[in-house]
């Protein structure tokens, strides 16, 4: 089977880099309903970034707002899913590069099942081309 790629919106906010805050932030969306797709949570300088990937961004939104959370405006990543083999990453990384795009970030996990999914960013200047070159409707 295919890869499924499809564009995503997505959110980031700011946080204390300290142990618990992303459990917090996480719970506290949970409680509110709020169902994500994907999730990144990284160092930045002093504090931590937590990207978010809803499955539903007007009810995301509507949590957040509720826990206090500061997002950010709207942005789109790429959510890659498929069946699990050996390089299930490389085809589409190696479009990206044919193309010159150069890929932000990138995370991918074998999912169980002999599934897998990736998410990945690019610079909003080359979302246009890389919607394309993944075939992205």
């Amino acid at each position: 089977m295919a890869n499924e790629i499809r564009q995503v919106d997505y959110y980031y906010t700011m946080v204390p880099d300290k142990p618990g805050e992303a459990a917090r932030v996480l719970a506290g969306l949970r409680d509110a309903g709020a169902n994500l797709v994907a999730f990144s949570g990284f160092p930045e300088g002093r504090k931590g970034q937590l990207d978010f990937v809803p499955s539903d961004p007007a009810a995301f939104v509507q949590a957040a707002k509720k826990l206090g959370l500061s997002l950010s405006k709207k942005r789109i990543a790429f959510l890659v899913q498929g069946d699990d083999q050996p390089g299930a990453a490389a085809e589409f990384m190696e479009k990206l590069g044919a193309a010159k795009i150069n890929v932000v970030s990138m995370q991918g996990i074998s999912s169980g099942a002999g599934r897998f999914g990736a998410i990945l960013w690019v610079k909003s200047a080359d979302v246009k081309k890389t919607a394309k070159v993944l075939g992205v409707a």
